[in-house]
């Protein structure tokens, strides 16, 4: 990109550590912005010094809790003066099986991941929004709200883009846009963080098998899109070429609208 779509502009990356989240960190560096990378990852640290700029920060938070969410947000303001642009990428379904078999505890689990991230993110940078006049904020939900061995994570993501819908009707008004992509599939290196740390049973493989068979067949490519499909869409969303779209979840899924 030759021009900085970002120059001057403060940028919090949630998610930032691993997979889209942190692609779309390091690219809103190299277009100008001014990045706070944020995870609870205890590497952070080092993904944002991989964008090699003073224009990047990490700062570890768990954003599955209120407290770490604000503290996300104030250190923005500290260390870069406001926020103009949140863009939301926690979350991940951490098991796939038939919901049959989830229990109580791991769909609860799956909804703190999912949505609460998102929630609480959203609803600690709005002040500092409400206080520069404006802003943007782009949700990453999923195209998995149609999909099967993973329901408490699709009905997250239904929570992120019902939140997407009803804060971008409540707030245009204050010059807030809201917006979100429904990711497919996509293709990324091993996490470094594992999606579910207790492991996968030879059971759990074969319903993760059938989910991703289900995800491919349902795209028109018969492909998993790439890190780089998903970041372009999420940038252009958070840049001022989008400013006439708000409320709109944008499906980037090779044709599976969800």
């Amino acid at each position: 990109m030759n021009t900085p779509r970002f120059a001057d502009k403060v940028m919090v990356v949630t998610g930032a550590a691993q997979g889209i989240g942190r692609g779309v960190a390091l690219r809103a560096v190299k277009e100008g912005a001014n990045v706070l990378f944020v995870d609870r990852a205890d590497f952070i640290d080092e993904v944002a010094a991989e964008a090699e700029s003073e224009h990047a920060k990490g700062f570890i938070a768990d954003l599955e809790t209120y407290e770490g969410a604000s503290n996300a947000m104030a250190c923005a303001v500290r260390t870069f003066g406001r926020i103009d642009i949140l863009v939301n990428c926690v979350g991940g379904a951490i098991r796939m099986r038939p919901f049959a078999e989830f229990e109580a505890a791991q769909i609860d689990a799956e909804i703190r991941r999912s949505l609460m991230p998102t929630l609480y993110s959203c609803h600690a940078a709005l002040a500092h929004l409400l206080n520069n006049g404006g802003g943007t904020i782009v949700n990453v939900s999923s195209n998995a709200t149609r999909g099967i061995r993973r329901v408490p994570y699709s009905a997250a993501k239904g929570g992120v883009n019902a939140t997407t819908q009803a804060l971008a009707m409540e707030y245009a008004e204050h010059g807030i846009r809201v917006v979100a992509t429904a990711p497919g599939g996509t293709a990324a290196p091993p996490r470094r963080v594992p999606r579910n740390a207790a492991g996968d049973s030879e059971q759990e493989k074969t319903w993760m098998n059938e989910a991703v068979r289900q995800v491919t067949d349902s795209t028109f490519f018969k492909r998993y899109g790439t890190l780089d499909e998903q970041i372009a869409p999420i940038l252009f969303l958070a840049s001022d070429e989008a400013s006439y779209i708000t409320g709109t979840v944008l499906p980037v899924a090779g044709g599976d609208n969800g």
